[in-house]
């Protein structure tokens, strides 16, 4: 909290100009925002700065001034309100108050002409600008405090207020007014939000302080809120929970939201907390798996594929949040990848069975359109597990599924091409270093699926837009190198095989051959030229 301190009240001269301000239906007048405060400011300065080199007075304005009447005879508005004024005097004289302005026109008051000769106000300066406005609410004449407050940049807000509204809404003013004895005015310095702290003394004069709150962003309730704190206004507090609780938030306002209202439960801030935490039992990983089953099992097209898309997305900015849910997610992920592969084994026994491709359409489409679903789901389980590091599980598991690969070349290309992009995702995934599997599995990978893949290298070329050749071709080339040089030269003499018939519908790895046949024709007889030298000098 500000500073507080007892000030005392100065005689002066009080100037009133006018203020651009707004109103509300209760007759609240609100305080203008910084901006318009600064440009206020400076127009005030500005005209003080040209008062200082002008003629004196004309006649005609002396005699209009001093035929103003004196302000205990002035009637004053019944009804709530307040007005906003700039002021020369830093702590002008009590019954100097101006009328309150009617809500269709701006603040305008006639000066009071002194009752004695003042001093003369210091002329405004470069370093020493007038900043100072004046606040009132309620009834003037009534008015029997003042709280003054300072700002930044050389600004204070003198208000004008009633002893017992204050120490009937805030425990702040409560506990520093009743341990002293009355004073005509208070002061509170470092004041953070002036613009705020004179908005939210003013919600204490108004009827219906909740409805003032509706058409305010969130961004100044919360300011509301943190003010509302200070100074112990328990009453605008639940007020503005309730707004929070209730105004939908734009995505960079949550967390702002969040961490102004988690310490208030006190005040009824469980509400808004619940928006973003649950306390379902239901734990997150029973969620996700209900998530996870609901986009496997979809058959619309365009649902199935905007939502993978979306999970796989969110699943990635969660990488860094699981903490020990991590290894529940991963085993949740294997579930579905084991149950994937089993019902696609079983719909490729189906399509190979004799006889099948001479059953009607009605029977053989559902077949061969399960078979690519099944195929894209394990697609997209395998593009979550490589995001989380944990594929290695997966390309062992697919190593492993040599019925499947023996039925590839019995099922339409249509429905099988597939299979293929998985095994080509495995190779890019191993020769990237994205997962590090056992060298019996790259083996098996390359023994039992590399065939396959060069049968559908043609139509995944053409009929594929998401295959990239020259990423598979480089996956593929770099899981060759990676086992014994033995087994490198017996898979490349068998692809060459295959290149040299069907050419560009088969993968290109010359480029893993020329680092094989630098292995195995010169880097021996480099190596023992090498040698030779090293003893002849020796």
């Amino acid at each position: 909290m500000a500073d507080f301190r007892v000030g005392r009240i100065e005689q002066g001269q009080t100037k009133i100009r006018n203020v651009p301000i707004a109103v509300t239906p209760e007759g609240f007048w609100c305080c203008p925002s910084p901006a318009v405060l600064q440009k206020t400011l400076k127009n005030h300065n500005h005209q003080n700065k040209h008062k200082v080199s002008s003629p004196l007075p004309s006649k005609s304005q002396s005699s209009q001034r001093t035929s103003t009447p004196p302000a205990d005879k002035r009637t004053h508005s019944n009804s709530l309100g307040s007005k906003i004024i700039s002021e020369d005097q830093r702590c002008p004289t009590a019954d100097a108050a101006a009328a309150v302005a009617t809500a269709t026109s701006p603040i305008k008051a006639p000066e009071r002409p002194p009752e004695r000769l003042p001093e003369r106000p210091a002329k405004p300066t470069i370093d020493n600008p007038q900043r100072k406005i004046s606040v009132g609410y309620g009834q003037p004449e009534t008015s029997d405090l003042k709280v003054v407050l300072f700002g930044k940049e050389g600004i204070y807000v003198r208000m004008s207020v009633h002893w017992n509204i204050l120490a009937e809404h805030s425990s702040f003013f409560s506990e520093k007014l009743s341990s002293q004895s009355p004073v005509p005015c208070v002061e509170i310095t470092d004041c953070e939000d002036v613009e705020i702290y004179v908005e939210t003394v003013g919600l204490m004069y108004c009827k219906e302080p909740k409805h003032r709150l509706i058409k305010q962003s969130v961004p100044r309730v919360l300011r509301i809120l943190k003010v509302a704190e200070l100074i112990g206004y328990r009453e605008c507090i639940k007020f503005c929970l309730d707004y929070l609780e209730a105004v939908p938030w734009v995505a960079e306002e949550e967390d702002n939201v969040v961490s102004s209202v988690r310490h208030l439960q006190s005040y009824g801030a469980s509400p808004i907390l619940k928006r973003v935490a649950s306390d379902l039992s239901n734990p997150p990983n029973d969620t996700l798996a209900h998530i996870m089953d609901l986009v496997l099992k979809s058959s619309e097209d365009r649902g199935r594929r905007e939502m993978k898309s979306l999970v796989l997305k969110l699943l990635k900015e969660n990488n860094s949040f699981t903490g020990g849910s991590t290894n529940a997610w991963i085993e949740l992920f294997y579930r579905s990848c084991r149950s994937c592969m089993e019902s696609l084994l079983d719909l490729f026994r189906q399509a190979s069975e004799p006889g099948f491709s001479d059953h009607p359409s009605d029977c053989k489409d559902p077949v061969m359109r399960q078979i690519v679903l099944e195929a894209d789901n394990l697609i997209w389980l395998l593009e979550i597990l490589v995001d989380r590091h944990a594929a290695d599980e997966f390309a062992t598991m697919w190593a492993s599924q040599n019925e499947l690969a023996k039925l590839h070349s019995k099922l339409p290309i249509m429905s099988r091409y597939l299979v293929s992009c998985i095994t080509s995702r495995l190779f890019v995934g191993v020769g990237r270093g994205e997962m590090l599997p056992s060298r019996e599995t790259r083996q098996l990978l390359l023994q039992i699926w590399l065939q396959p893949l060069i049968d559908d290298y043609s139509w995944l070329q053409h009929g594929c837009r998401s295959f990239d050749r020259k990423v598979v071709e480089d996956g593929i080339g770099q899981t060759i190198l990676t086992l014994p040089l033995e087994d490198q030269q017996s898979i490349l003499l068998s692809w060459l095989g295959s290149f040299l018939k069907v050419g560009d519908n088969c993968p290109n790895l010359q480029r893993a051959f020329e680092v094989w046949w630098r292995r195995t024709f010169i880097r021996p007889y480099a190596e023992q030229q090498g040698t030779n030298l090293l003893s002849d000098k020796s």
